[in-house]
């Protein structure tokens, strides 16, 4: 069965209460008016898109219809599908490109959380990779035996160790393992507790202290599992992790048992958070890598759109450097030119290389030791516009901001 086709049996309820019922309401429009428009906006709401993202999606069909001069009811789900498509472009691409690379996971207990790293890892392999598991999430029962279950499932090997013990000390030697291995990925099994968010971010940062300081400019991602089921509760707790963790990406699993697959949309557009991975089944090859185009048609039902191909997926080696995306929290403080950034026009690359990494060495110990860095973060904004800086520094600064983030969230 290809990927479309898994799309689209995996979103047979979500089309159902969304695009079925809103086939329904526009074959019984002759004309395009306000009622109309009004009735749309309520059906979406009803889909678990949520108010605002309901009201975007009609203010942008209103757009298209006046643009295009459309007065045909019969022309909408077509035009839909594209706003829908639109919506969810972005980068949805899993970024492992360092060997190794490393994904946290995260999730609170009963979303599949397990299971998706299961599955992620199984995928992996089948491309070719070499993965290794690691079991931090220590405190929650049974995780670790459950995750075994996985790794036997999926033929990878796991790092653990008693249940309670340090998570960080698990993702250590798990780093460790996978060095010695020459493992392509290494996935952890992370926090999922949202009772304590002082906890969890201390448990993060810590983490994120020990695979800068371990894996110094590798490929990381941050990935948030979420039960489609919840509907609109899945993007509040979606907005209470972004406030005590660095997301990346989201895992949106038990896509084909729900009706509420249209949250996917408020996720992208009022979190900026892209879906990177659905979970369309039960079998260990049905968490599928989310592409936005055949979401969109899947769940109107129609055929993926033939629209020119989107560029090949890059890895960090192949992309060109640019500046990550950066958290509300950097925003305040301008970045200088890259120009800026060196010391004089005659410094070498290698000069400039020692220079950065002295800086990260202090950024990083003020981390390990618990105090302020508030007054280093210009500087590591001056880094991050820096393009003269080599790959790995650049994807050092890209971690040293997700961690620091971290710690400014306290």
């Amino acid at each position: 069965m290809g990927l479309f086709e898994k799309i689209r049996q995996g979103l047979k309820k979500t089309r159902e209460s969304i695009s079925g019922q809103i086939s329904l309401m526009v074959n019984s429009f002759t004309k395009i008016d306000e009622e109309l428009f009004e009735e749309l906006e309520e059906l979406l709401v009803m889909g678990d898109v949520g108010m605002d993202t309901a009201e975007f999606i009609t203010g942008e069909l209103r757009r298209h219809i006046k643009e295009k001069g459309i007065t045909d009811p019969g022309l909408i789900m077509g035009e839909l599908q594209g706003i829908v498509t639109g919506l969810l472009q972005g980068d949805c691409a899993l970024h492992i490109g360092s060997q190794p690379s490393i994904v946290l996971v995260i999730g609170v207990n009963g979303v599949g959380k397990t299971t998706a790293i299961g599955k992620m890892a199984a995928m992996l392999k089948a491309q070719g990779k070499s993965v290794i598991l690691g079991a931090a999430d220590t405190f929650r029962a049974a995780a670790i035996e459950q995750l075994e279950v996985w790794a036997q499932r999926a033929e990878t090997p796991m790092i653990k160790h008693g249940e309670g013990a340090d998570p960080a000390a698990v993702v250590f030697d798990t780093i460790a393992a996978a060095k010695a291995r020459h493992c392509d990925v290494i996935i952890c099994d992370t926090a999922g507790r949202l009772h304590n968010k002082k906890n969890l971010m201390d448990e993060l940062s810590k983490i994120s202290r020990v695979i800068d300081r371990e894996l110094p400019g590798c490929d990381r991602e941050n990935l948030l599992v979420l039960d489609a089921s919840t509907g609109q509760n899945g993007v509040n707790q979606a907005r209470e992790f972004m406030s005590a963790a660095s997301i990346t990406g989201i895992v949106l699993t038990k896509l084909d048992g729900t009706p509420k697959g249209g949250v996917v949309l408020p996720i992208k557009r009022e979190l900026g958070l892209p879906v990177k991975f659905v979970g369309v089944g039960e079998q260990i090859d049905d968490l599928q890598p989310f592409e936005p185009a055949a979401f969109a048609a899947a769940l109107f039902n129609m055929e993926e759109a033939k629209a020119e191909p989107q560029e090949e997926r890059q890895t960090p080696q192949e992309a060109p450097a640019s500046a990550p995306a950066v958290p509300a929290l950097f925003t305040a403080a301008p970045a200088a030119p890259a120009s800026e950034v060196a010391e004089g026009p005659q410094e070498s690359p290698e000069d400039r290389h020692q220079r950065f990494r002295r800086f990260a060495e202090e950024l990083m110990g003020r981390l390990d030791q618990g105090g302020s860095v508030q007054e280093l973060l210009p500087e590591l904004l001056r880094w991050r516009d820096d393009r003269e800086l080599d790959r790995d520094d650049q994807r050092l600064v890209r971690n040293l901001l997700l961690t620091t983030q971290s710690q400014g969230n306290k």
